[in-house]
């Protein structure tokens, strides 16, 4: 990639794989991440993940294998505007979610109480263990052996005990040093995703309306350009031209903000990257716009009442779920009950965690429901 900056990530400046590997031909070891990815087992299993709305509820909403292909065509646009480097932007966006639980945040949050005596449950550091350990398509190396800097991409965040555990690619949250660039914009571009298709997904369902969306700072501005553009429109169309006028504004501006933040910080390596302080960032005026339909969402959609029957359901399917099998591990998978004799509640937290929405409900009713097998 000739015309990358010279604080993008590349091959010349790649801190590598934990397993050497003879280097890919017809392709840099960036797309060869990414095609590991889309290749993996964890990523087919996120077309059957939720992201706001639990799978079988209709076909319509997003899951997290189409929010996780949405939010790697804003990360590869952002890349390429600012000359970084869009297979390792790719990379790391398709892979953020692959440790995500079935039912989405709720999943998550339950799977975390049952392991809060045992080290905790994080789906970012999930996301790392399944590239790092549980895939198995390979003869020389657990899991996928991607590049530093896309596992760096994947570990948004990170406890100071659990990075110290992770050794050199969790010293940045020790040290309060930057990943790079990329994984700073895909990042950003995660949070652009699912809030705008939340959106729409919202109006879908029918638990939010226009009437409530207008006095919304971000979709009001956009809409009412829509609707002078288009004095006609309505239904999916008005939907639709606003919401993709709301994700082109937000993206352009973090890249004008992020060039600014560049240039001010006297940013020329990826070293310089890793010692400045966050680089990626919108302006004041969008960041407060961008917080105000993130504030809107999470009181009008996630915590709809209809989203809160169906999420206190999800969490009481994963606590039925991890208490039958530490209670009796035998239930479990022989893959699963192997790691068990190991570590019991980790190897259950990880078939868990990998389990669709569908499987889990499933799974939970051969268990408990009477007749079932």
């Amino acid at each position: 990639m000739a015309d990358l900056a010279p604080h993008a990530v590349s091959e010349s400046n790649s801190l590598g794989r934990l397993h050497p590997e003879r280097a890919p031909t017809a392709r840099s070891e960036y797309q060869r991440d990414r095609d590991r990815v889309v290749h993996s087992t964890a990523f087919r299993r996120l077309e059957y993940k939720t992201q706001v709305f639990v799978n079988h509820e209709g076909d319509l909403f997003r899951t997290r294998l189409t929010h996780s292909i949405e939010v790697a065509q804003i990360a590869r646009t952002l890349a390429r505007a600012m000359h970084l480097n869009e297979d390792l932007a790719e990379a790391i966006a398709l892979s953020h979610d692959l440790g995500h639980t079935p039912f989405g945040h709720a999943g998550q949050d339950a799977l975390n109480d049952c392991m809060r005596e045992h080290g905790g449950f994080e789906h970012n550091l999930q996301s790392l263990r399944t590239v790092d350990l549980l895939e198995e398509r390979y003869g020389a190396f657990d899991g996928l052996n991607l590049t530093y800097e896309t596992r760096e991409g994947i570990l948004k965040h990170c406890a100071p005990k659990k990075a110290r555990e992770l050794g050199a690619l969790g010293r940045r949250f020790i040290d309060g040093t930057q990943p790079s660039l990329e994984a700073q914009l895909c990042n950003l571009a995660d949070e652009i995703g699912y809030n705008n298709h939340d959106v729409d997904d919202g109006l879908r369902s029918g638990l939010v309306d226009l009437g409530q969306l207008d006095a919304v700072g971000i979709w009001a501005r956009h809409a009412a350009i829509v609707r002078h553009d288009y004095p006609q429109i309505g239904g999916r169309r008005l939907i639709h031209e606003t919401v993709r006028r709301m994700i082109n504004s937000l993206a352009v501006d973090l890249i004008e903000e992020t060039s600014r933040n560049i240039v001010a910080a006297g940013v020329h390596t990826l070293a310089d990257v890793r010692e400045a302080p966050p680089l990626a960032a919108f302006s004041v005026g969008m960041h407060a716009e961008h917080r105000e339909l993130k504030h809107f969402l999470r009181v009008n959609l996630y915590q709809h009442f209809q989203v809160l029957r169906m999420t206190n359901k999800a969490r009481r399917i994963i606590i039925d779920l991890f208490g039958a099998f530490i209670e009796d591990p035998r239930l479990l998978p022989p893959q699963y009950l192997e790691m068990a004799n190991t570590d019991k509640p980790r190897a259950i937290a990880d078939y868990v965690a990998g389990m669709t929405d569908r499987y889990a409900i499933r799974e939970h009713r051969r268990l408990f429901a009477v007749g079932e097998i």
